[in-house]
């Protein structure tokens, strides 16, 4: 099992580490790798047997980082189980927290034409002092045409941490529905 992030704010990295968390519950070891930090290549996702993404966006966009890496996930002949999960401030509205309403992963997943078998977005945390005045400005904007608040001292995370256990629970049932996984992507039940 492999589980990667793309994160500008930290956020992602914090839903990364809780699905970590959660698969060791379940006794499967995953490390959360930062994208911006390594990209794998297409030979070091073939043999995973189940890749875990969470990926940021950011201005409507998911990170310059989360797209290398689908990229190269698109590239494999033979790939393995996908699950995805994107990561914005969008989600935090009803109906655009699925794979089918959220339109940064819908996007996503047509434009590089995946197939996850799990797929998910998360809402994300508004931080308006931890932000540059560009990305103040810019966010506060964006908030402002969808609805959101714009007060500049607002700090809000809006992640749902039932959904992202909820997510991990699946990720970790769709692992134990391989028996093919390598050992190290299937749980391990003490005897």
């Amino acid at each position: 099992m492999q589980l990667f992030y793309a994160s500008r704010d930290g956020q992602a990295r914090k839903i990364a580490t809780r699905i970590a968390e959660r698969l060791a519950a379940h006794g499967i070891a995953a490390t959360p790798v930062d994208l911006a930090v390594m990209q794998p290549s297409p030979a070091e996702l073939a043999p995973a047997g189940l890749v875990v993404g969470v990926l940021a966006v950011r201005y409507g966009r998911h990170l310059p980082e989360a797209i290398e890496f689908v990229k190269t996930f698109a590239l494999l002949d033979r790939p393995p189980l996908l699950a995805l999960a994107s990561v914005n401030l969008t989600a935090r509205k009803p109906g655009k927290d699925t794979a089918e309403g959220s339109v940064y992963l819908h996007k996503l997943i047509a434009r590089h034409k995946l197939e996850p078998a799990l797929a998910t977005a998360f809402a994300g945390k508004l931080d308006y002092p931890r932000y540059g005045f560009f990305d103040k400005h810019i966010i506060r904007f964006i908030m402002l045409m969808t609805g959101g608040p714009t007060d500049p001292s607002t700090v809000i995370e809006y992640t749902d941490w039932d959904k992202v256990d909820a997510f991990a629970d699946g990720i970790a049932e769709a692992s134990m529905a391989r028996p093919d996984l390598p050992p190290t992507a299937r749980p391990h039940r003490p005897a």
